[in-house]
């Protein structure tokens, strides 16, 4: 599936009057998108990015009432216009690359009041209302988000099948990467630890230690600028009653957080579920060691939710919780949808463990013994 093949009149249209209602409630002349989320979201799924790690892309977009441009250096011009931008309107503005004349560009291109995503000299800031924009999912983005979920789900589970005891973190690191790579996937997170790493350390970035017993994967896979974030372990040999009693526990406090992400509810409320059930589990204290997660979409967390998170959850707003308790975790991504929670990325051939929740059954994974 192609990004073109999803990108419709209708999802252009209304994410565009989302951003007109941006201008008409500042005031503003025109409006400047940078961030490589925003660009994303706004152009139905394109790139602006070269290096995976900026924020801030190569090129820029300026809307107006009327009109709509694409500033870029003379570099990413002919990339952007033929397979980036095809079709969509958009007027182009190119620059030498030696020459820094982005900012003065984007004002001449909507001169007076303009709002910008990042700091621009003299600009209103409107980070805060394209990120409010971007909520809810559009059908175009949900269809998109689920082909995502299962390709990252299918390269999560290959790849920790083809674990074996002696591989380094870095080798599986590059196994589970590589899979993500060749399906048009980019991995902007990949975390790996083996054995008492996986208790040791919440972001445990991966190392030349060997596994031997037990990994732990976790990767952020981001393509059409959607982010899909999912954690899976593995172990060789039987598990540890102790290890598999922790890991049942946070299957059912992941369980209670996706049980209560429905449209229209406090994310402050849905977060103190998730802490009860550490709670009714024995293990209280457990949230206080790395956040929980929060709503995902074109960021890999659009903020990190806490007992004073006050925002509504939307129909159709993409979540990603990732509880943990020490040497274990549960992590998927999931739409709020009118109907219960919809889980993106859990492959059909992972083991599972069912939870019984006022949602009905969810299902988590559980720990893969080989």
């Amino acid at each position: 599936m192609s990004m073109l093949e999803t990108r419709s009149t209708s999802e252009f249209a209304e994410k565009h009057g989302r951003v007109l209602g941006i201008l008409d409630r500042h005031g503003l002349a025109g409006l400047a998108i940078n961030t490589t989320a925003n660009f994303a979201w706004y152009t139905c799924g394109a790139s602006n990015y070269v290096g995976i790690a900026s924020e801030i892309g190569s090129a820029s977009l300026v809307i107006t009432r009327d009109r709509r441009y694409a500033v870029c250096d003379n570099i990413e011009a002919g990339r952007m216009a033929t397979e980036e931008l095809a079709g969509m309107g958009f007027e182009f503005v190119v620059f030498d690359w030696h020459e820094p004349r982005r900012d003065a560009l984007i004002a001449e291109l909507a001169p007076g009041k303009i709002g910008s995503d990042t700091a621009l000299p003299n600009s209103v800031p409107i980070a805060a209302d394209l990120d409010e924009a971007r909520q809810p999912l559009v059908p175009e983005e949900v269809v998109r988000y689920r082909e995502l979920g299962r390709l990252t789900a299918q390269a999560m589970s290959e790849t920790c099948r083809q674990l074996r005891p002696g591989m380094t973190e870095h080798e599986a690191s590059g196994a589970l990467n590589a899979r993500l790579v060749s399906r048009g996937i980019v991995p902007v997170v990949t975390l790996v630890a083996a054995d008492e790493r996986i208790e040791q350390y919440r972001h445990p970035l991966p190392t030349d230690k060997t596994i031997s017993r037990r990994a732990m994967l976790v990767t952020g896979a981001r393509k059409w600028g959607l982010i899909v974030s999912t954690s899976r372990l593995v172990s060789f040999g039987p598990l540890e009653p102790r290890v598999a009693d922790r890991h049942r526990a946070v299957t059912r406090v992941d369980a209670a957080f996706i049980s209560a992400t429905n449209p229209g509810r406090d994310v402050a409320d849905v977060f103190a579920a998730g802490v009860w059930e550490y709670e009714r589990q024995g293990y209280p204290e457990e949230w206080r060691l790395h956040h929980q997660g929060g709503p995902t979409g074109y960021k890999g967390r659009e903020f990190r939710a806490t007992l004073q998170t006050h925002s509504i959850v939307a129909e159709n707003q993409a979540f990603a919780w990732n509880p943990s308790i020490t040497g274990t975790k549960s992590e998927d991504t999931i739409i709020a949808t009118s109907s219960g929670p919809e889980v993106l990325s859990m492959a059909d051939d992972w083991p599972v463990l069912e939870v019984e929740t006022e949602s009905g059954i969810i299902r988590r994974p559980d720990i893969l013994v080989l």
